[in-house]
């Protein structure tokens, strides 16, 4: 099973709104850098998702998401990384 330790949380942001905001974590074993952005933007948009896993990206959210999961007490926006990766084990996408 993936540990926490090998996983990392990355944000981006490709606007202003909380729409456009992205928390995405990263399983560190297979990108030890983290997302490569270049690359992902350079992505046919029918491969993204493709592309993104292949990059070891384990769950994506977007800033609508994460405040809701917030407000509902399935994410701790204090702890966003350990919450985020609980919340990836609790859903089965983690094994």
């Amino acid at each position: 099973m993936l540990k926490l330790k090998d996983t990392g949380l990355e944000e981006f942001s490709f606007g202003d709104g909380p729409d456009d905001q992205f928390y995405i974590l990263v399983n560190k074993k297979i990108s030890p850098d983290g997302i490569d952005v270049d690359k992902l933007s350079k992505t046919d948009p029918r491969k993204f998702d493709q592309v993104l896993s292949d990059m070891g990206c384990v769950l994506m959210l977007n800033g609508v998401e994460v405040t809701e999961l917030c407000m509902r007490g399935e994410l701790d926006n204090e702890n966003l990384h350990e919450s985020m990766y609980e919340l990836a084990k609790d859903e089965g996408i983690i094994q």
